[in-house]
Order: C-alpha cells, then structure tokens, then sequence
C-alpha cells in the first residue's frame, strides 16, 4: 500500500499507528481470550503447564541460543561464508557480506545480549504486569519494530510509531537485561564489576536508547571491544564502540557470551518468579 499510494509523512505516520494499535489490541484479546480458557481448568499443575506452553510464543531462550551456536560453528570450522550467512539469517539485518571471522563474532554477541532484553528480559516483565494479553501485545509491538521500524524513504514514518513504542516498552527490560549480564557474567569466566562499568560508561554510544545497555554490559564482562561499521567498505565509519580498551571479539568469546546469555535468561526466570 506504501509503495503505490506515496502518502504524505502525516498520512503514513497515523497509518503506522493505526496498525500498530490494531494489530497490538488484537494480540492482547487472543491473550487475554487464552487466559479466560486457562480459568476453566481445575488442575492447578496442569493449567502452570499449560500457562507456560501459551507463554512461549512471546519470548525465545533456545532459538536464540541456537543461532548464536550455529554461528560459533561454522566459525570454528573456518567456514567463513557459511558463518555470515547464518549471521544475516538469524541474528542481524546488517549487510555481512564483508566481515571479518571477528566482527562475525563480535556481531553476533551483540545480538545475543540485545536480545536477552527484548526477547527474553520484556516479555517475562510484560507477562508479570499484565498476564499474557500484555506479553501478546509486547510480542507484536516489538515484532512491528523489527519489521517496520527502519529509516528508509518506504518506511521512514509509517514505521516511526512503532519503533518509539518499542523504544519507550524496552526502557526498563535493557536496564534490567544488562544487570543480568553483569550478574551472569562468570558463567563465561567475565567479570560482574566490569561488566556494569561499562554498561555505565558505554550504554549510550549507540544509536538506539535501550540496546546499547546490555551489548555494553556483556563487553565488559568477556574484556572485548564490540564495533560496529557503517556501510560494506572495509574501512567504513565506525558506528559506534562499546568497551573501546578490550580485545578484539574470537569464536571462543562467543562461546563464553551464550554461556552468560543463558545464565542471566535463568535469573530473569527467577526474578519473575
């Protein structure tokens, strides 16, 4: 529809937000419709069950865990070509046609740690504030943002309402996701201390206001200098640094990053719990 009609910026960003509403209500009534089905169960065990079987739509532990190990795989088996195209398909938008074996890595610890926050860390928090309606409707928002939320001529406004959804929903769970990073952090020998100075130090050197937190946290705690370059030259501008005095990122690192991702996964269980 975008492509065709060419809206005004004004017309685009209320059809933006027209749909994020519609498609965000429509994701909490089929929660809160599951919840009403839950109520009717009897058995308190099977209904903790089946509560959890209809919660994990909404967030993702092992699926992430897996692409971050498909990655380290390919890797370890010098199979460069393989390890960027895994990279692209499961963790990062980013072109990666021209990565090192280390910024492959380094890239893919940062999408374990940013997604710690908000496919883990938001969507647990959700679900203790408002049931499943809410984690449905968090779901749906920051799926819109990955799809939508891009500053390109076609979604530039239609996005925009839906990335500073997901901007102002995810303010708290990074906070709270880098935390767990630092307190995870010697689940991949890391150093908790570390990990929190330079979340404090580097959290906003990113362009997004949530993101940064956790990356930065979790380079503390492995000691390595995450970077992003901008464009596909091999010299573009950097788009930012995180932990600027550690080393560069190997495949072991990220070994060490999933090992931290799924302790503090467990402790963002517990302090839900």
């Amino acid at each position: 529809w975008h492509a065709r009609a060419r809206p005004s910026p004004a017309v685009a960003l209320l059809a933006g937000a027209a749909a994020l509403g519609a498609g965000a209500l429509t994701a909490g009534a089929a929660g809160r419709l599951a919840e009403r089905g839950l109520a009717r169960v009897a058995d308190a065990r099977l209904r903790a069950v089946l509560g959890g079987l209809l919660l994990k739509p909404a967030f993702s532990v092992r699926a992430l865990l897996a692409a971050g190990g498909a990655v380290e795989r390919a890797l370890r088996s010098g199979d460069l070509a393989a390890a960027r195209r895994l990279l692209a398909w499961h963790l990062v938008s980013r072109d990666t046609a021209r990565l090192t074996a280390s910024e492959v890595a380094g890239a893919a610890i940062e999408s374990l740690a940013e997604n710690l926050g908000d496919g883990v860390v938001a969507p647990l928090l959700a679900h203790a504030a408002g049931g499943l309606a809410l984690a449905y409707a968090y779901r749906f928002v920051n799926t819109a943002d990955a799809m939508l939320g891009y500053r390109t001529p076609e979604l530039e406004w239609f996005g925009k309402v839906a990335a500073r959804a997901d901007d102002a929903l995810n303010l708290a769970p990074a906070r709270i996701a880098a935390s767990l990073v630092a307190l995870a952090a010697p689940a991949g020998g890391g150093s908790i201390r570390r990990a929190l100075g330079t979340a404090l130090a580097d959290a906003g050197r990113t362009p997004s206001p949530n993101a940064g937190w956790p990356m930065a946290a979790m380079a503390g705690a492995l000691g390595v200098r995450l970077d992003k370059r901008g464009g596909v030259s091999e010299n573009g501008e950097r788009l930012y640094v995180l932990n600027a005095a550690g080393r560069a990122p190997g495949v072991g690192d990220l070994a060490r990053a999933r090992r931290v991702v799924g302790a503090a996964a467990g402790l963002a269980a517990a302090l839900v719990v």
